[in-house]
Protein backbone atom coordinates (compact mmCIF):
# COMPACT_ATOMS: atom_id res chain seq x y z
CA UNK A 1 0.00 0.00 0.00
CA UNK A 2 2.84 2.18 1.25
CA UNK A 3 4.64 0.95 -2.01
CA UNK A 4 2.16 2.27 -4.47
CA UNK A 5 1.56 5.59 -2.59
CA UNK A 6 5.22 5.98 -3.45
CA UNK A 7 5.29 5.22 -7.27
CA UNK A 8 1.81 7.09 -7.53
CA UNK A 9 3.72 10.38 -6.27
CA UNK A 10 6.52 10.04 -8.16
CA UNK A 11 4.64 10.28 -11.36
CA UNK A 12 2.76 13.04 -9.89
CA UNK A 13 6.13 15.09 -9.39
CA UNK A 14 7.00 13.47 -12.80
CA UNK A 15 3.87 15.59 -14.54
CA UNK A 16 3.26 19.53 -13.08
CA UNK A 17 -0.46 20.46 -13.17
CA UNK A 18 -1.10 21.74 -16.23
CA UNK A 19 -2.05 25.15 -15.48
CA UNK A 20 1.64 25.48 -13.91
CA UNK A 21 2.39 24.25 -17.29
CA UNK A 22 0.70 26.44 -19.60
CA UNK A 23 2.04 29.13 -16.99
CA UNK A 24 6.12 28.10 -17.75
CA UNK A 25 5.40 28.01 -21.53
CA UNK A 26 4.01 31.45 -21.50
CA UNK A 27 7.48 32.64 -19.77
CA UNK A 28 9.45 30.86 -21.80
CA UNK A 29 11.75 33.22 -23.48
CA UNK A 30 12.20 32.89 -27.72
CA UNK A 31 15.08 31.83 -29.47
CA UNK A 32 16.87 34.41 -31.32
CA UNK A 33 17.03 32.57 -34.59
CA UNK A 34 13.11 32.82 -34.59
CA UNK A 35 13.06 36.14 -32.99
CA UNK A 36 14.96 37.89 -35.80
CA UNK A 37 13.46 35.98 -38.36
CA UNK A 38 10.62 37.47 -37.54
CA UNK A 39 12.05 40.69 -37.39
CA UNK A 40 13.69 40.32 -40.29
CA UNK A 41 9.78 39.55 -41.76
CA UNK A 42 8.83 42.81 -40.10
CA UNK A 43 11.18 45.00 -41.78
CA UNK A 44 10.60 43.41 -45.46
CA UNK A 45 6.93 44.19 -45.19
CA UNK A 46 8.00 48.03 -44.12
CA UNK A 47 10.01 48.58 -46.90
CA UNK A 48 8.24 46.66 -49.47
CA UNK A 49 4.93 49.11 -48.53
CA UNK A 50 6.96 51.93 -48.38
CA UNK A 51 8.37 51.44 -51.81
CA UNK A 52 4.85 50.62 -53.37
CA UNK A 53 3.98 54.96 -51.60
CA UNK A 54 6.57 55.72 -53.50
CA UNK A 55 6.35 55.21 -56.81
CA UNK A 56 2.50 55.83 -56.25
CA UNK A 57 3.21 59.59 -55.59
CA UNK A 58 3.19 62.15 -57.94
CA UNK A 59 6.25 63.42 -58.67
CA UNK A 60 6.69 66.83 -58.31
CA UNK A 61 6.73 68.24 -61.44
CA UNK A 62 3.34 66.74 -62.03
CA UNK A 63 2.07 68.29 -58.47
CA UNK A 64 2.71 71.79 -59.91
CA UNK A 65 1.42 71.61 -63.29
CA UNK A 66 -1.87 70.38 -61.70
CA UNK A 67 -1.75 72.99 -59.15
CA UNK A 68 -1.51 76.07 -61.61
CA UNK A 69 -3.81 74.30 -63.86
CA UNK A 70 -6.61 74.56 -61.02
CA UNK A 71 -5.64 78.10 -60.66
CA UNK A 72 -5.79 78.80 -63.78
CA UNK A 73 -9.47 77.62 -64.10
CA UNK A 74 -10.33 78.97 -61.15
CA UNK A 75 -9.18 82.56 -62.09
CA UNK A 76 -10.97 82.16 -65.78
CA UNK A 77 -14.03 81.12 -64.02
CA UNK A 78 -13.95 84.27 -61.86
CA UNK A 79 -13.18 86.61 -65.01
CA UNK A 80 -15.91 85.23 -66.99
CA UNK A 81 -18.32 85.71 -64.42
CA UNK A 82 -16.94 89.50 -63.73
CA UNK A 83 -17.14 90.18 -67.60
CA UNK A 84 -20.54 88.85 -68.33
CA UNK A 85 -22.33 91.52 -67.63
CA UNK A 86 -20.27 94.03 -69.78
CA UNK A 87 -19.91 91.48 -72.27
CA UNK A 88 -23.42 92.17 -72.40
CA UNK A 89 -23.77 95.79 -72.36
CA UNK A 90 -21.09 96.14 -74.64
CA UNK A 91 -22.87 93.87 -77.04
CA UNK A 92 -26.24 95.75 -77.42
CA UNK A 93 -24.75 98.93 -78.05
CA UNK A 94 -22.28 97.25 -81.16
CA UNK A 95 -25.74 95.87 -82.21
CA UNK A 96 -28.71 97.89 -80.86
CA UNK A 97 -32.32 96.39 -81.39
CA UNK A 98 -33.69 97.43 -85.06
CA UNK A 99 -36.69 99.33 -85.33
CA UNK A 100 -39.06 96.58 -85.66
CA UNK A 101 -37.55 94.77 -82.63
CA UNK A 102 -38.13 97.57 -80.15
CA UNK A 103 -41.63 97.26 -80.86
CA UNK A 104 -41.44 93.82 -79.04
CA UNK A 105 -38.95 94.15 -76.36
CA UNK A 106 -42.05 96.50 -74.65
CA UNK A 107 -44.41 94.41 -72.43
CA UNK A 108 -46.86 96.06 -69.77
CA UNK A 109 -46.82 94.60 -66.27
CA UNK A 110 -49.88 96.53 -65.11
CA UNK A 111 -53.36 97.11 -66.24
CA UNK A 112 -52.90 100.88 -66.48
CA UNK A 113 -50.02 100.16 -68.77
CA UNK A 114 -52.13 97.42 -70.60
CA UNK A 115 -54.86 100.10 -71.21
CA UNK A 116 -52.26 103.20 -72.41
CA UNK A 117 -50.37 100.54 -74.57
CA UNK A 118 -53.46 99.39 -76.39
CA UNK A 119 -55.26 103.61 -76.39
CA UNK A 120 -52.00 104.38 -78.28
CA UNK A 121 -51.50 101.54 -80.59
CA UNK A 122 -55.02 101.33 -82.20
CA UNK A 123 -55.70 105.36 -81.90
CA UNK A 124 -56.58 106.52 -85.64
CA UNK A 125 -53.30 108.59 -85.82
CA UNK A 126 -50.80 105.71 -85.17
CA UNK A 127 -52.98 103.78 -87.55
CA UNK A 128 -52.47 106.72 -90.12
CA UNK A 129 -48.84 107.20 -89.58
CA UNK A 130 -48.36 102.95 -89.87
CA UNK A 131 -49.53 102.37 -93.33
CA UNK A 132 -48.38 105.78 -94.34
CA UNK A 133 -44.90 105.70 -96.93
CA UNK A 134 -41.79 107.19 -95.57
CA UNK A 135 -42.51 106.71 -91.91
CA UNK A 136 -41.11 103.76 -89.41
CA UNK A 137 -42.47 102.91 -85.94
CA UNK A 138 -40.37 102.34 -83.07
CA UNK A 139 -40.09 102.56 -79.25
CA UNK A 140 -36.37 104.65 -79.30
CA UNK A 141 -36.27 103.65 -75.20
CA UNK A 142 -36.09 100.52 -75.39
CA UNK A 143 -33.23 100.03 -77.96
CA UNK A 144 -31.13 102.29 -74.66
CA UNK A 145 -29.24 99.27 -73.41
CA UNK A 146 -30.88 98.05 -69.67
CA UNK A 147 -28.41 98.91 -67.63
CA UNK A 148 -28.25 102.61 -69.22
CA UNK A 149 -31.73 103.10 -69.30
CA UNK A 150 -32.14 102.67 -65.31
CA UNK A 151 -29.89 106.24 -65.57
CA UNK A 152 -31.45 107.37 -68.18
CA UNK A 153 -34.19 110.71 -67.07
CA UNK A 154 -36.96 109.88 -69.63
CA UNK A 155 -36.68 106.45 -70.17
CA UNK A 156 -35.98 105.41 -66.58
CA UNK A 157 -36.44 107.94 -63.89
CA UNK A 158 -39.14 109.52 -65.42
CA UNK A 159 -41.19 106.30 -66.95
CA UNK A 160 -43.38 104.24 -65.24
CA UNK A 161 -47.07 104.40 -63.51
CA UNK A 162 -47.88 107.77 -62.32
CA UNK A 163 -45.13 109.31 -65.13
CA UNK A 164 -44.63 108.31 -68.74
CA UNK A 165 -46.82 105.04 -68.28
CA UNK A 166 -45.26 103.30 -71.23
CA UNK A 167 -42.50 104.73 -73.44
CA UNK A 168 -43.20 106.78 -76.29
CA UNK A 169 -44.72 105.62 -79.46
CA UNK A 170 -42.33 107.17 -82.55
CA UNK A 171 -43.03 107.48 -86.41
CA UNK A 172 -40.02 108.32 -87.81
CA UNK A 173 -40.00 110.32 -91.50
CA UNK A 174 -37.07 108.94 -93.65
CA UNK A 175 -33.84 111.36 -94.33
CA UNK A 176 -34.10 113.31 -90.87
CA UNK A 177 -37.62 115.23 -91.84
CA UNK A 178 -39.36 114.99 -89.06
CA UNK A 179 -41.18 112.96 -85.97
CA UNK A 180 -44.53 112.42 -85.06
CA UNK A 181 -44.58 111.07 -81.16
CA UNK A 182 -47.46 109.62 -79.19
CA UNK A 183 -46.95 109.70 -74.69
CA UNK A 184 -49.21 109.17 -72.01
CA UNK A 185 -48.22 111.52 -68.73
CA UNK A 186 -49.15 110.19 -65.93
CA UNK A 187 -49.77 112.27 -62.47
CA UNK A 188 -46.66 112.31 -60.68
CA UNK A 189 -45.05 114.87 -63.24
CA UNK A 190 -46.89 118.10 -62.02
CA UNK A 191 -45.33 121.10 -60.89
CA UNK A 192 -48.95 122.61 -59.85
CA UNK A 193 -51.51 120.15 -58.84
CA UNK A 194 -52.78 118.35 -61.59
CA UNK A 195 -50.18 120.51 -64.07
CA UNK A 196 -47.45 118.87 -65.82
CA UNK A 197 -43.86 120.45 -64.97
CA UNK A 198 -42.50 122.82 -67.66
CA UNK A 199 -39.18 121.16 -67.04
CA UNK A 200 -40.79 117.74 -68.58
CA UNK A 201 -42.26 119.46 -72.14
CA UNK A 202 -39.17 120.99 -72.45
CA UNK A 203 -37.08 117.87 -71.85
CA UNK A 204 -39.59 116.17 -74.29
CA UNK A 205 -39.25 119.12 -77.27
CA UNK A 206 -35.04 119.09 -76.52
CA UNK A 207 -35.61 115.03 -77.42
CA UNK A 208 -38.24 115.14 -80.16
CA UNK A 209 -36.63 117.83 -81.98
CA UNK A 210 -33.16 116.49 -81.94
CA UNK A 211 -33.90 112.89 -82.71
CA UNK A 212 -36.00 114.43 -86.17
CA UNK A 213 -33.16 115.77 -87.72
CA UNK A 214 -29.96 112.86 -86.52
CA UNK A 215 -30.57 111.14 -89.80
CA UNK A 216 -30.29 114.48 -92.11
CA UNK A 217 -26.68 115.05 -89.91
CA UNK A 218 -23.53 114.34 -91.53
CA UNK A 219 -22.68 111.47 -89.06
CA UNK A 220 -25.95 110.88 -87.52
CA UNK A 221 -25.69 112.37 -84.49
CA UNK A 222 -25.84 116.52 -83.01
CA UNK A 223 -25.82 118.45 -79.73
CA UNK A 224 -28.38 120.57 -78.38
CA UNK A 225 -26.28 124.44 -79.67
CA UNK A 226 -29.78 126.30 -79.41
CA UNK A 227 -33.33 125.80 -77.66
CA UNK A 228 -36.73 128.75 -77.73
CA UNK A 229 -39.57 127.07 -75.94
CA UNK A 230 -43.19 128.73 -75.70
CA UNK A 231 -45.25 127.70 -73.27
CA UNK A 232 -49.11 127.97 -75.19
CA UNK A 233 -51.57 126.45 -72.71
CA UNK A 234 -50.54 124.01 -69.25
CA UNK A 235 -50.79 120.59 -69.89
CA UNK A 236 -53.00 118.52 -68.06
CA UNK A 237 -51.47 115.56 -66.38
CA UNK A 238 -53.33 111.95 -66.78
CA UNK A 239 -53.40 112.69 -70.68
CA UNK A 240 -52.35 111.58 -74.10
CA UNK A 241 -50.21 114.11 -75.85
CA UNK A 242 -48.64 114.40 -79.26
CA UNK A 243 -44.89 115.98 -80.01
CA UNK A 244 -44.47 116.93 -83.66
CA UNK A 245 -40.79 118.13 -84.97
CA UNK A 246 -40.56 118.97 -88.46
CA UNK A 247 -37.03 119.36 -90.02
CA UNK A 248 -36.41 123.26 -91.44
CA UNK A 249 -33.13 123.57 -92.59
CA UNK A 250 -29.78 121.85 -92.74
CA UNK A 251 -26.47 123.08 -93.41
CA UNK A 252 -23.32 121.23 -92.82
CA UNK A 253 -22.76 120.08 -89.68
CA UNK A 254 -25.75 122.25 -88.24
CA UNK A 255 -29.34 121.47 -88.64
CA UNK A 256 -32.46 123.96 -87.75
CA UNK A 257 -35.65 122.01 -86.22
CA UNK A 258 -39.07 123.20 -85.38
CA UNK A 259 -41.86 121.54 -83.51
CA UNK A 260 -44.37 121.36 -80.62
CA UNK A 261 -46.56 119.71 -77.91
CA UNK A 262 -50.44 119.28 -78.64
CA UNK A 263 -53.35 117.21 -76.84
CA UNK A 264 -54.21 114.11 -78.78
CA UNK A 265 -58.01 114.05 -79.94
CA UNK A 266 -60.03 112.27 -81.43
CA UNK A 267 -60.92 112.35 -86.15
CA UNK A 268 -62.08 115.58 -87.13
CA UNK A 269 -61.31 117.33 -83.61
CA UNK A 270 -58.55 120.32 -83.49
CA UNK A 271 -55.50 119.76 -80.54
CA UNK A 272 -54.53 121.79 -78.43
CA UNK A 273 -50.95 123.41 -78.80
CA UNK A 274 -49.48 123.18 -75.11
CA UNK A 275 -46.28 124.35 -76.28
CA UNK A 276 -43.81 125.25 -79.34
CA UNK A 277 -40.40 125.30 -79.88
CA UNK A 278 -37.18 125.99 -82.41
CA UNK A 279 -33.84 124.30 -82.01
CA UNK A 280 -30.06 124.24 -83.41
CA UNK A 281 -28.34 121.24 -83.37
CA UNK A 282 -24.51 120.70 -84.58
CA UNK A 283 -22.84 117.55 -85.28
CA UNK A 284 -19.68 117.39 -83.64
CA UNK A 285 -16.11 117.26 -85.82
CA UNK A 286 -15.20 114.06 -83.55
CA UNK A 287 -18.58 112.80 -84.25
CA UNK A 288 -16.75 110.13 -86.68
CA UNK A 289 -15.43 108.50 -84.03
CA UNK A 290 -18.18 108.37 -81.65
CA UNK A 291 -19.90 106.92 -85.37
CA UNK A 292 -17.62 104.24 -85.33
CA UNK A 293 -17.40 103.18 -81.64
CA UNK A 294 -21.46 103.37 -81.48
CA UNK A 295 -22.92 102.39 -85.04
CA UNK A 296 -26.60 103.19 -83.98
CA UNK A 297 -26.42 106.65 -82.49
CA UNK A 298 -29.80 107.95 -81.06
CA UNK A 299 -31.34 111.15 -78.93
CA UNK A 300 -29.78 109.81 -75.67
CA UNK A 301 -26.52 111.10 -76.51
CA UNK A 302 -25.03 113.52 -74.62
CA UNK A 303 -25.56 117.28 -75.06
CA UNK A 304 -23.87 120.03 -74.75
CA UNK A 305 -25.29 123.88 -75.06
CA UNK A 306 -23.10 126.55 -76.41
CA UNK A 307 -23.13 130.34 -76.45
CA UNK A 308 -24.17 132.65 -79.39
CA UNK A 309 -22.86 135.73 -80.58
CA UNK A 310 -24.70 137.69 -82.81
CA UNK A 311 -26.93 134.59 -83.70
CA UNK A 312 -23.36 132.39 -85.24
CA UNK A 313 -22.82 129.56 -83.27
CA UNK A 314 -19.36 129.16 -81.58
CA UNK A 315 -17.47 126.11 -83.08
CA UNK A 316 -18.36 122.81 -80.83
CA UNK A 317 -15.51 120.67 -79.59
CA UNK A 318 -15.73 117.80 -77.66
CA UNK A 319 -12.26 115.85 -75.53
Amino acid sequence: MSVTLRALRGRTLAFPPAHRLGRAEALRPVSRRFASSFNGSDSDMKSATLDVSASTRPSLLYRAVTTLAFGFACVSLGFAIAVSPASSTVSAIMNPPTDQESLGLYQPQTDEERRVDEFIKNHPLAQELRGKEGFVESRPHMKIPEVYRTHHLTGGLLSGPGRIVVPPLVFEEAGGKGIVAISYLGSELCGHPGIVHGGLLATMLDEGLARSCFAALPHKIGVTANLNINYRTPAKADSYVVLRATTTKVEGRKAWVEGRIETLVGEGETPVVLADATALFISPKQAAVRQHLFPSPTVENIKLTVSIDDGECLPIELD
